[in-house]
């Protein structure tokens, strides 16, 4: 009995506070640097970086499995086929280890010291499940993608009643169990703030970097952003407007 609960001791503690999870489809050579500045940001933590390869047909998948070699903090799932960054981010976070998650985008584009920062925003703000959510301040995207952003911004403060500045920022931490309680549905990473607090968690606004792409492309096209973001907005609508009744639950003893 003693030498089980000792083991219990043992494993509690060596597992991980955070785990980083970080899908990628093509993003071969944004890798290892993005892993390198992730492990310096949290270094001396107890973390896990979750990978999760959505069916690239680029050298991601070799890269990853070099570096996972020399990196025992690392973890890579494999989509058997293209599914999108919502299937992405789900895989990675059902198989997350951690009570707490972040995430970022595999472009590079996103700067993991900002996590370390919304992770001290989460703790500052408990009792309660919360999410810090970045949004980004002096984009280095092109002139399209940031009025493609801003028109969009505007639609969804119009029909959500959504205030969150940059909805489709991906740099986010947020307790494991608030995305468990959320409803799952393709596109819904750009909707986690709103659902989020549809659910009754806390959600911050914090502002964070961003970097210039420095390798490959961006997956989306302005026009799809728009078109597909309307569509969603409205079973967005629907789901908040049947929101579960806020109840206060007590076990007998």
């Amino acid at each position: 009995m003693a030498k089980t609960t000792a083991s219990r001791a043992s494993s509690k503690s060596s597992a991980p506070e955070i785990s980083v999870v970080v899908p990628v489809m093509n993003e071969a050579g944004n890798i290892t640097p993005l892993v390198t500045a992730i492990l310096e940001a949290f270094k001396g933590r107890r973390i896990e970086i979750i990978y999760v390869n959505d069916a690239s047909t680029d050298g991601t998948a070799d890269e990853l499995s070099a570096l996972k070699k020399t990196t025992p903090q690392l973890r890579v799932l494999t989509h058997s086929k293209r599914s999108g960054q919502s299937a992405a981010l789900r895989s990675g976070i059902l198989a997350a280890t951690a009570p707490l998650i972040g995430t970022l985008d595999g472009d590079g584009q996103n700067l993991p010291e900002d996590l370390v920062r919304l992770e001290q925003d989460v703790h500052a703000n408990r009792p309660g499940l919360v999410m810090a959510a970045g949004y980004r301040v002096n984009r280095q995207d092109g002139a399209s993608k940031r009025y493609a952003s801003i028109a969009a911004r505007k639609i969804r403060r119009w029909m959500l009643r959504d205030d969150h500045p940059d909805t489709g920022c991906a740099t986010k931490v947020f307790d494991r169990e608030i995305y468990l309680r959320l409803p799952y549905f393709d596109h819904m990473h750009r909707f986690m703030a709103p659902l989020a607090r549809r659910d009754g968690a806390k959600v911050l606004a914090c502002p964070v970097g961003h970097a210039a792409r420095t390798t490959g492309v961006s997956k989306y096209k302005t026009l799809d952003r728009l078109m597909v973001g309307i569509s969603d907005i409205l079973g967005v609508m629907w789901l908040i407007r049947r929101s579960p009744k806020k109840l206060d639950v007590k076990e007998m003893k």
